[in-house]
């Protein structure tokens, strides 16, 4: 199967709520393709959803690599970084995914998260 073909198949998973099936075929595309921002970005949703946020990190990270001025790759990094509970870090990437998203509510309610006292 292509990397494309792969890509799908994972997308579909993740599109059906099925997370854990989506990881196998988005990582073999990943290893045939790993400059794609957009895997790496899928299979990093696929992770977090998953609730497997060591693996989401390294994932999200390429993300950014690959497209530095993606909010969204910022606030995926800062959800693998919440997981893992490093909320300080998880602050940074937060504010960067707001700073180049102003007004998006999804970045700002997690912004909110994570520096509201536990």
């Amino acid at each position: 199967m292509g990397v494309y073909e792969l890509y799908v198949e994972g997308r579909s998973h993740l599109s059906a709520g099925e997370y854990l099936a989506a990881i196998p075929p988005l990582g073999e595309a990943r290893d045939l393709s790993p400059e794609s921002g957009s895997i790496r970005e899928a299979l990093a949703i696929a992770y977090l959803r998953a609730r497997r946020y060591r693996d989401a990190l390294p994932e999200a990270e390429a993300t950014i690599e690959c497209s530095p001025n993606d909010h969204y790759a910022y606030f995926l990094y800062g959800r693998a970084l919440q997981g893992l509970r490093d909320l300080t870090a998880a602050r940074g990437q937060f504010r960067l995914a707001t700073w180049l998203r102003p007004g998006d509510e999804l970045y700002q309610a997690a912004l909110a998260a994570v520096d509201s006292p536990a």
